[in-house]
């Protein structure tokens, strides 16, 4: 691997940042290696967080019953063909 692997890895997974707890701790390894003149080396901590943060988007809990005494935000969009939408 190198640096443009790395960020590439980062935009894909940036998606579901805000679905994996503590994504900023456990990514930070992986996220001292875009540092600007640090040294390339890909760990076993890194590897770790490589694992991690690729096996808990499908392991989020994406589907729960809502609280119902908690505000809660309905996210819709639509075209011409498509309706989607998101409890959140």
């Amino acid at each position: 691997m190198n640096v443009k692997v790395v960020r590439s890895f980062f935009r894909h997974t940036s998606f579901y940042r805000r679905f994996i707890k503590d994504f900023s701790k456990i990514a930070k390894s992986m996220m001292n290696l875009l540092e600007k003149e640090a040294p390339f080396v890909f760990d076993d901590a890194c590897l770790q967080a490589f694992i991690t943060l690729n096996k808990q988007p499908a392991y989020a809990p994406i589907i729960i019953t809502p609280i119902w005494s908690l505000p809660f935000e309905l996210m819709c969009d639509a075209s011409d063909y498509v309706v989607g939408a998101i409890l959140g």
